[in-house]
């Protein structure tokens, strides 16, 4: 069992146990937490998220978090909307939510063409410039997505995805990576993507 301070932090809009089992079948204990001591000491955050980014934002808001998350200085990986939410904002409809701004992305809807929307099941992510986040995930692996949303490509693009259109799959911003599948989710590529995770 590792002795690293592994946080999922308590933001009131995930499902939590299934990235928690995840990275406990990895070894490592894992604490669930909104309390700025133990974020602050943690040695690596996750950020997962599902729903709207309106009802997260507002969440974050309820419980102050949004300040916390924005002082963190260790790694933070968020996880689908919790990548979402690292962005400066994202499209709800016709409104645009504001959002953390770690990331210099907003998020839209995709533009996909006739396939349908959610983007839902399994999908490839090419890494871009053999980042450390994929280290050791052979090439043209499957990740698990659930998603209807996307930032598009850009200089923080760590992994990108195509469905209609190349869409950001991958983040970071320094200390801040997102990834917009579900790595607790997608099998052996997962599990290896959230092993690289804890031990950068």
């Amino acid at each position: 069992m590792s002795d690293a301070k592994i946080v999922i932090i308590d933001t009131g809009c995930a499902n939590v146990s299934s990235v928690r089992f995840a990275i406990e079948r990895l070894g490592y204990d894992v604490t669930i937490s909104r309390d700025p001591d133990v974020v602050l000491a943690a040695d690596k955050l996750f950020l997962p998220g599902v729903g709207t980014a309106s009802e997260a934002m507002k969440n974050l808001e309820e419980r102050d978090l949004i300040s916390l998350v924005r002082e963190v200085k260790q790694p933070l990986l968020g996880i689908c909307l919790g990548m979402q939410l690292l962005g400066k904002s994202s499209q709800e409809g016709k409104e645009q939510v504001n959002c953390l701004g770690h990331v210099d992305a907003d998020t839209t809807l995709m533009e996909m063409g006739e396939l349908p929307l959610p983007h839902m099941g399994w999908n490839t992510v090419t890494p871009v410039n053999n980042h450390p986040l994929f280290k050791d995930i052979p090439e043209n692996s499957y990740f698990y997505f659930v998603h209807s949303y996307a930032m598009p490509v850009g200089d923080y693009t760590i992994g990108q995805c195509d469905y209609g259109k190349p869409f950001t799959a991958a983040v970071q911003s320094g200390n801040y990576y997102g990834v917009q599948f579900h790595p607790e989710r997608s099998s052996k590529a997962g599990a290896q993507l959230i092993k690289n995770f804890l031990e950068m």
